[in-house]
């Protein structure tokens, strides 16, 4: 069974600075696309950033030039360093993994992380 567990999220003045996790536990083979999302009160769920496997990024406008996705495939991990927070960067930050195979015949599964509140204000 595969879960994804994150952490880093929290309170952090505008200005500042916070480094998302999301771990993948379970017997994972491989792990197609990462990706970090959030959702803000009375808001859809919108992408910030993702990756691919083979390391090519893609970024929501807002975010560009401030945050930085990243991943660690031996530790089935991906990370978000968001840098120059600001109040509205204010959300429930979601991380996904897309196809995520336990075998190498396997056709795979996306996961969800549980969520990580990040707040943004003085």
């Amino acid at each position: 069974q595969v879960q994804l567990v994150e952490s880093g999220g929290g309170l952090v003045q505008p200005g500042g600075s916070l480094r998302l996790s999301c771990a993948a536990s379970g017997s994972i083979f491989s792990i197609n696309a990462m990706g970090w999302y959030r959702q803000a009160p009375g808001k859809q769920r919108e992408l910030v950033a993702a990756i691919t496997s083979v390391g090519s990024t893609n970024y929501a406008d807002s975010v560009k030039g401030r945050f930085t996705i990243s991943r660690d495939n031996a530790k089935n991990t991906v990370y978000l360093q968001m840098n120059s927070l600001k109040p509205e960067d204010t959300a429930v930050y979601y991380c996904n993994f897309e196809r995520v195979r336990t075998t190498p015949w396997g056709r795979g599964g996306d996961y969800w992380g549980q969520g990580t509140q990040v707040t943004v204000s003085s």
